[in-house]
């Protein structure tokens, strides 16, 4: 079973946030072995930087406006690949500042879910239930219409 770790610069503190979180990691479990480290926001990006790339392992995918876009099932085909392939895969959401350029040059791919800006709590949400979709996809279920 795929390792899948998302690495997040700080907390979610509101309830409904953390509970659905909480559903989208219960789904996942059936796929994948889901890890979410919760790191502590830095006094700047530089700080929060050489946290982030010291809790990073496997194919590193940093979350930032200007990276890739992809549809969902072109998500789920290179996940599909990342798991053929076995290892780990890490996803990497910033603080509300962002990513410094040092994670995101660390990383194997850079993705964008979009042009607009999200907050960083609720994009763990937008995260899982992607991860979640490409796995439905995956399995050929009718989630994804």
């Amino acid at each position: 079973m795929i390792k899948v770790n998302i690495v997040c610069i700080g907390k979610i503190k509101e309830s409904y946030l953390r509970e659905a979180c909480g559903e989208y990691i219960k789904r996942l479990s059936r796929f994948c072995k889901l890890e979410i480290k919760e790191l502590a926001e830095g006094k700047n990006l530089k700080d929060e930087a050489e946290a982030v790339l010291r809790a990073v392992s496997g194919y590193k995918i940093a979350l930032c406006v200007e990276g890739k876009q992809l549809s969902s099932p072109a998500l789920a085909e290179r996940l599909k690949a990342l798991t053929d392939r076995g290892g780990e895969i890490t996803f990497i959401i910033g603080s509300s500042c962002g990513l410094d350029d040092a994670v995101k040059d660390n990383c194997d791919l850079k993705l964008s879910f979009s042009e607009m800006t999200f907050p960083h709590q609720l994009m763990r949400v937008i995260l899982l239930e992607q991860i979640y979709r490409a796995f439905m996809i995956n399995a050929g279920s009718e989630y994804h219409k």
